[in-house]
């Protein structure tokens, strides 16, 4: 018979699986589990996409205070920035051009950030050797962490990194896998990309040169492309390089301010490793672990040990440096990949007793944990039901700064009173004199305040706000003449020593907002120095 002949094809299955009329259900019942199974990751991919739209904007949680900032940046585009390189203002400003500003608008960023990842993640375990169980197990454990329900709740550049920190280490898996030698090119773009996002992808840069360092990866340092695909993440970077110098490194000298001020919670390396633990859910431990583990040293793993020392470095550099507890997490993604092909093989389809238990058992854990943590990171709750939820469970969301909290997490709180602020300036600025308006500035004393004035002040007739925080200094006094000022956050006394007439007009508060953020405002005239000699004097890089 000829092997081309449809009997010919067909004939291998009826004589594995006896009658064809007898089957076929059993074998469209397969198949359509297969299919069930392939679509798993996109499904949950989905879900995470859904979570984040779904409460973008529910229970009064408005803009987070870092979105008004990157708004505010997005209207003066640069190379970069004092806190910050030029991409995510760049993006900010596509975002703004094409959909709006609306909260909507921007949340739109990290949802679908947030649904990458767990496509990514889900990829990368295949790309490791993983099955669907593996592949499903580590996309439903990027889709129920914590510390991922939290950075992509909001628009910032966090909701980016762990896209691009777990796209190298794809790379890096091709490459241990004898991928095409030109994936150093992809690798470099990547870093590159990353760095014009956020400097902390440096870490992951130095880390993962390191672990190619130690593993057989060094061969291809023989080679040209390694070196071209450095080359290519420099010349990405050199305008902001460029840039940092000719205005004199201020991101270095911000956080040198931040750390002589000690607004950072300072934990012991043992308190950041617990963090690392909490932040991406205490039950999802023995996955991301047993992923480092696997690497590290199991026969089948340790050819991808690169992923594993590169995490070790990541860890390393935090401990030395001080780092943030959230700022490893974009290196998580890849270890539980790994745990998920790890868990796979130690606990196979075929198990029996206890290891079958485990297997079946391990998905609804990780769904059940989340589903307990997610409303401590993820605003799906009112504010009030948040502060009973929270103390009937014992704990909150970790706290990263040392600033005095009301009833919510600063996570929380940061999203609260913007509107309600710039609607308090507004009724100021309209009851002053028309001679005295018509050269009003407004000064906030922070990037939230300017920031607000900035996104709600146009529609209620305001001025742009004047700012000596962070980038806000950059772009200066706008011609402002500083004869009246309407001046947040101040105090009588120190506003009396650059002002002759200093009268109290107003006060911020909100019930959830931030203690820090509840202020009074002044309306001052008479400046006994101009704005413009003043301005030096009002940098505040921290």
């Amino acid at each position: 018979m000829d092997a081309s002949s449809p009997a010919a094809i067909l004939e291998p299955v009826a004589a594995t699986s006896g009658a064809a009329a007898t089957r076929s259900p059993r074998t469209r019942g397969a198949r359509l589990a297969a299919l069930a199974g392939g679509a798993a990751v996109p499904l949950l991919a989905l879900a995470k996409l859904a979570i984040h739209l779904a409460t973008t904007g529910a229970f009064g949680y408005r803009y987070f205070v870092d979105e008004l900032y990157f708004l505010a940046c997005a209207r003066h585009l640069a190379w970069g920035y004092v806190d910050m390189p030029p991409l995510f203002p760049a993006l900010t400003a596509l975002v703004s051009a094409t959909l709006g500003e609306s909260l909507l608008a921007i949340r739109l960023v990290p949802a679908l950030a947030g649904a990458a990842l767990v496509l990514m993640t889900g990829r990368l375990a295949r790309e490791l050797g993983g099955g669907r169980f593996a592949q499903v197990l580590a996309a439903l454990a990027v889709l129920t962490a914590p510390a991922y329900l939290a950075l992509h709740s909001i628009y910032t550049m966090n909701c980016l990194e762990p896209l691009l920190w777990t796209g190298c280490a794809w790379v890096l898996v091709r490459l241990v896998h004898g991928g095409d030698a030109r994936l150093w090119l992809l690798f470099g773009a990547l870093t590159g990309v990353g760095m014009l996002n956020k400097q902390s992808m440096a870490f992951f840069a130095v880390a993962a040169a390191g672990a190619v360092l130690a593993t057989p990866l060094r061969r291809a340092l023989r080679g040209p492309w390694p070196w071209l695909g450095a080359a290519l993440a420099l010349a990405l970077c050199a305008p902001n390089l460029v840039w940092d110098a000719a205005h004199g490194f201020p991101h270095l000298e911000m956080l040198r301010n931040i750390a002589a001020q000690g607004r950072d919670v300072e934990l012991s390396p043992l308190a950041f490793l617990a963090q690392q633990v909490l932040y991406l859910d205490p039950l999802a431990l023995p996955l991301w672990l047993g992923g480092l583990l696997w690497t590290v040293s199991a026969p089948d793993g340790k050819r991808y040990r690169v992923l594993g020392l590169t995490w070790l470095g990541v860890i390393a550099e935090m401990l030395l440096l001080h780092g943030r507890p959230y700022y490893p997490m974009p290196a998580y993604p890849m270890l539980l990949a790994a745990g998920g092909v790890a868990f796979e093989r130690w606990l196979p389809a075929t198990a029996g007793g206890m290891r079958r238990l485990l297997r079946r058992a391990l998905p609804a854990v990780l769904v059940a944990a989340g589903a307990v943590l997610a409303p401590l990171v993820l605003p799906c709750l009112p504010p009030e039901l948040y502060v009973r939820y929270a103390h009937a469970l014992g704990f909150g969301q970790p706290r990263i700064e040392t600033h005095r909290l009301g009833p919510l997490p600063q996570l929380f709180a940061d999203r609260f009173g913007w509107p309600e602020m710039a609607h308090e300036v507004a009724r100021i600025y309209h009851a002053l004199p028309p001679a005295d308006r018509a050269q009003a500035a407004i000064f906030g004393q922070n990037y939230g305040q300017a920031g607000a004035i900035d996104l709600f002040g146009p529609r209620l007739g305001l001025p742009p706000a004047l700012s000596g925080h962070l980038s806000y200094w950059w772009w200066g006094p706008h011609g402002a003449s500083g004869q009246v000022m309407i001046v947040l956050d101040d105090d009588r006394e120190t506003l009396e020593r650059i002002f002759a007439d200093v009268r109290l007009a107003g006060h911020v508060s909100h019930p959830y907002s931030m203690p820090y953020q509840h202020f009074d405002v002044f309306v001052c005239r008479r400046p006994r120095v101009t704005l413009q000699e003043l301005w030096p004097q009002l940098k505040q890089y921290h």
